[in-house]
């Protein structure tokens, strides 16, 4: 980037926390993100296992809304919630009429409940000990209906140290007002953290800036015990797209879950 001398300085003024100034530039890197397959492979389990579409759908960390979108035009009732208000900014522009609600995936609290909750694209991985991955998991619960579903992917362990070949991804995107957006993420297994940590580089014109975001793995063995203490009636955990047991060396795995048809 020709300015190798300063770069921590740099990159240290460029900082801005995660998914904050990302929000304006995402639907333009994120525009190959397969949500529609992701989204009929979520509805199809959920119709197998009986779900109607009636009873509304939660999208948590809904981001910009691109998840939130599949439901809807799937013909649910749906509602999106996410941390950050610049991604929600995004989403409410993108969905006009969807309700979007900002919350902690750890502690929110709605009046509604829901036949369908969803968190996909290795959402939960940002959270970061066991203990904050099970509260989500309770809140997720909480919002269910009797007999509902809780839907979501995460990264494993693999996943997270593995997260791309060469451990760096680079390009050119094209935004919706014409303009481009040139990103360059880099990826890094920090070991005694057993996080993976990915420094987000964005430049759109004279504007530069760095987020970083950290993940940490969970394999089918970690996310058990947890989704028993959150109150789950019974779960499978799958990969996608041919909902069959995970490998050992999955990189990813999606779990549905199920609330009690009595709770």
């Amino acid at each position: 980037m020709g300015r190798r001398g300063r770069r921590g300085p740099i990159l240290a003024g460029m900082q801005r926390q995660p998914f904050t100034a990302l929000a304006a530039v995402y639907d333009a890197i994120m525009a190959d993100v397969e949500y529609d397959h992701w989204a009929d492979f979520v509805l199809t389990f959920a119709r197998d296992g009986g779900l109607d579409g009636s009873g509304g759908a939660l999208d948590l960390a809904c981001g910009t809304g691109g998840f939130t979108r599949e439901l809807r035009a799937a013909g649910l009732e749906v509602t999106g919630l996410d941390f950050s208000e610049e991604m929600l900014r995004e989403a409410r522009s993108r969905l006009p009429g969807v309700p979007f609600v900002q919350g902690d995936l750890r502690s929110f609290a709605l009046p509604e409940r829901f036949s369908l909750v969803t968190c996909v694209f290795d959402s939960l991985n940002n959270l970061l000990t066991p203990e904050d991955l099970g509260a989500a998991l309770g809140r997720a619960r909480a919002h269910l209906r009797p007999g509902g579903l809780f839907a979501f992917d995460v990264n494993t362990r693999v996943g997270v140290r593995e997260l791309w070949e060469g451990d760096a991804i680079e390009g050119l995107a094209p935004m919706a007002d014409g303009g481009e957006v040139h990103y360059h993420w880099s990826h890094h297994h920090d070991a005694e953290a057993d996080l993976g940590v990915v420094q987000a580089f964005c430049r759109v014109g004279e504007l530069e800036f760095v987020e970083t975001h950290r993940e940490r793995g969970y394999d089918p063995a970690d996310l058990e015990p947890l989704l028993a203490a959150a109150g789950f009636a019974r779960w499978e955990i799958v990969e996608y797209p041919d909902y069959a047991p995970p490998e050992p060396d999955a990189p990813r795995v999606w779990v549905f879950a199920w609330a009690g048809s009595d709770q």
